[in-house]
């Protein structure tokens, strides 16, 4: 058979195997491989809800998805070009994934009666039994030949069948010409202090490189040639590890240490880790018993002059609703992560969602307005965390920064910035005034009070959950409580004064403005592209910021016909713009699966406009 190679300028391809196989790491090394190389790539790890699910079954299959291109990649991709699976379960889960006609690699050892009947299938031909016959089927005995390879090794047998995905990561690398060394390098560093492990991990990798170069089972390959990008230093980056490097920004930005207080819940635990990797730029971490543990700590340290954070997912959230109100009504600078995830109570804790939007809105007792963003990719997640803490620091208040698993766990390639080209951060810190200390006297621009620091002579004050007037003393006036509550709100709006108008992208006017928030945004930008080739007169609009929103929303509003908020939720984002903007009429697509969209859900909604 004549080998081809064939140039194209995008490919997807998805690992799938039991939770156990690795396919986390394998599916993570082929996109940093591709992200080294100089491709575009966007990443979706797709974990099983069942944590503990008896292996071999479709309830305990893990997935990841790689995107990889040479010009510009938003999503993961919504259906693959070639499609891993590492046993039946796993076909059987993500055969409804490939494309028509792609390539399923089969390791052909799982497919045994045993393992067919654990998967469901009630022949012994898969193949026939879910109507693949047009797929390019490569059944390569992997386990085997991976045995075959680590015989000499000295590895006991657990140890060489758990090199499997890297025989398998091999073949794939052949598959679409990636080079080896990006990941024999990491092998030398992730077995640095077990040198024996080195040599075997390399060989078994090669091996499955020379297996697919010399089966006939794979007659083409593919070429994705390194993508155009701006010239710098660029790293593959997923979201829960920007969000913590742009904490870590934003505490150098502004001279205060950094105290992150929190419980480690999926899928947020991430940002807590690395925020401990980094003591050596003085930041501090807590790893709490509970949650709101988490958040009393960081208020503390607020107090004390520290920039103060805490990450959770949506329960976690719920269980910090009253220390939120404290952080609040206190008015100090507190930034508020909240990786969601599917919901509600425990929900499914490793899929994503966009369903805590109305809690972080509304869910406080009392007149409790606080600042919410919402980040978008995860490289942006690197900025949205700096500028959730600029806000929270120089406005003293709360603010609630929304990402999901999907960009959490996500990855792309991300340009190291300049970190000179971002703005100082001027916390408003006092150390003397004149006359008696006000705590609750305000900035007149941004209407921020003034930060003073425990231990500071001549400053001291008195913080708590209780109403206080300006002086600082306990107040049950009515009066004064009216205008506190007003001007604690008034605070919030005024931050729309220092964030930026919302950008449209396509047609700045026409006949439908597809709108988004948080994580959505590849997929309706990609969507938008389409939609715009196909000679649809539509735009695009991404909120990053959704109280305050920006103050041009109504004018962006207003110059078009039809207007459809897209979210993975039931209709929070939609239902809070009928709230404040009851003159427009919006139309909305909504999904509730634990699962982005996929583009076609969009451009179909679009049309059918």
């Amino acid at each position: 058979m004549e080998h081809k190679i064939i140039d194209t300028n995008e490919v997807v391809i998805r690992f799938t195997g039991d939770s156990g196989d690795g396919m986390q790491l394998t599916g993570t090394l082929f996109a940093d491989a591709s992200a080294l190389y100089g491709n575009e790539i966007s990443t979706f790890p797709d974990y099983p809800a069942e944590i503990r699910a008896p292996q071999g079954t479709v309830a305990g299959v893990s997935g990841f998805q790689v995107h990889i291109g040479q010009t510009e990649v938003k999503t993961p991709g919504d259906f693959c070009d070639v499609l891993v699976a590492m046993n039946p379960a796993a076909l059987k889960a993500n055969a409804k994934w490939a494309k028509p006609g792609a390539s399923i690699i089969l390791d052909e050892d799982s497919f045994d009666e045993k393992g067919l009947e654990k998967a469901g299938f009630k022949t012994n031909d898969p193949i026939e039994e879910m109507n693949l016959k047009d797929y390019h089927i490569v059944w390569a005995p992997i386990t085997s030949l991976t045995k075959e390879s680590l015989k000499d090794s000295g590895l006991d047998n657990k140890s060489i069948i758990r090199c499997k995905n890297l025989f398998t990561l091999g073949m794939c690398y052949f598959m679409f010409n990636r080079p080896l060394h990006f990941t024999e390098e990491y092998l030398e560093k992730k077995f640095a202090k077990k040198p024996n492990l080195i040599a075997p991990n390399k060989k078994v990798l090669n091996d499955g490189y020379n297996y697919a170069h010399n089966i006939h089972a794979i007659p083409n390959t593919y070429r994705i040639e390194p993508a155009k990008q701006e010239p710098g230093i660029y790293r593959n980056i997923n979201g829960n590890q920007a969000t913590a490097w742009g904490l870590l920004a934003a505490s150098e930005k502004s001279g205060l240490p950094l105290f992150c207080g929190s419980y480690p819940i999926t899928p947020a635990t991430v940002i807590l880790e690395e925020l401990a990797i980094h003591k050596a730029f003085g930041a501090k971490t807590v790893q709490c018993e509970d949650e709101i543990a988490g958040i009393c700590t960081s208020i503390g340290a607020a107090y004390a002059g520290n920039l103060a954070v805490t990450t959770t997912s949506g329960p976690g959230l719920s269980l910090k609703s009253e220390a939120m109100g404290l952080a609040m009504i206190t008015e100090l600078p507190l930034v508020i992560v909240d990786v969601q995830r599917s919901g509600p109570s425990t929900g499914i804790p490793t899929k994503t969602e966009q369903t805590d939007l109305m809690q972080a809105l509304y869910g406080r007792n009392g007149e409790c307005p606080i600042m919410v963003m919402a980040a978008r990719t995860p490289s942006h997640c690197f900025e949205s965390a700096f500028y959730a803490a600029k806000y929270a620091l120089e406005h003293m208040m709360p603010v609630i920064l929304l990402t999901e698993g999907f960009i959490g766990n996500g990855s792309e390639p991300w340009r190291i910035p300049d970190m000179s080209k971002y703005p100082a951060i001027n916390p408003p810190i006092i150390d003397k005034c004149e006359g008696k200390f006000k705590p609750y006297e305000r900035d007149l621009e941004r209407w921020a009070r003034r930060w003073a620091v425990p231990g500071t002579a001549g400053l001291e004050h008195r913080v708590g959950g209780l109403e206080k007037a300006e002086n600082g003393s306990v107040s049950s006036d009515p009066i004064n409580h009216e205008i506190m509550v007003a001007n604690r709100a008034e605070k919030v709006a005024r931050v729309a004064n220092y964030i930026p108008d919302l950008e449209v992208m396509g047609n700045q006017e026409g006949d439908v403005l597809v709108v988004g928030w948080g994580g959505t945004y590849g997929h309706l930008y990609t969507a938008t592209k389409e939609l715009l080739a196909a000679g649809k007169n539509v735009g695009f609009a991404h909120f990053d910021y959704i109280n305050p929103l920006p103050k041009n929303t109504a004018d962006v509003f207003r110059k078009f016909k039809k207007i459809i908020v897209c979210e993975l939720n039931s209709g929070q984002f939609v239902n809070y713009l009928r709230g404040v903007y009851p003159e427009f009429a919006f139309e909305q697509l909504n999904k509730v699966q634990g699962q982005p969209f996929i583009v076609k859900e969009i451009v179909d909604a679009v049309n059918a406009l």
